[in-house]
């Protein structure tokens, strides 16, 4: 479906209705172009991929609505653009160093380090030396 610009004749002469309308057509799935209302006229122009008599229903609901002029949006042309030429740049070398912890899920011997510190500068007293019981 191609967009179209569609002008509607809306008789509204209250701020709650403008903008119960506005709600109406800017909830329908094609109006994603430009929605455009002229309050002194009354003329609304919905431009978009819509089904037109569709928007007229419900707008007929709200206030008083009529269609007056439908007409097919032909897509701006896009004028090709210049290719700009880059400049070359050099090639960069990049080594990453070969390391013993290739894979970062690899369990290694110095991560014991990291979370059990070595307990050698310990001593254990014992004040009593008979500490057994007898019951």
């Amino acid at each position: 479906m191609t967009a179209q610009k569609s002008v509607l004749q809306l008789s509204v002469h209250e701020e709650r209705i403008r903008k119960n309308v506005w709600a109406t057509v800017s909830k329908f799935s094609g109006v994603t172009t430009s929605i455009a209302m002229d309050d002194k006229t009354g003329k609304m122009t919905v431009v978009g991929e819509v089904d037109v008599p569709v928007i007229v229903k419900k707008l007929r609901k709200i206030c008083n609505a009529e269609l007056v002029t439908v007409e097919v949006v032909k897509p701006p042309e896009k004028k090709p653009e210049p290719e700009k030429p880059t400049p070359d740049k050099p090639a960069e070398i990049v080594a990453f160093p070969v390391t013993q912890f290739n894979n970062p899920y690899q369990y290694h011997y110095s991560y014991a380090n990291y979370y059990y510190q070595p307990c050698d500068n310990y001593r254990v007293v014992v004040e009593e030396p008979n500490t057994c019981v007898v019951m």
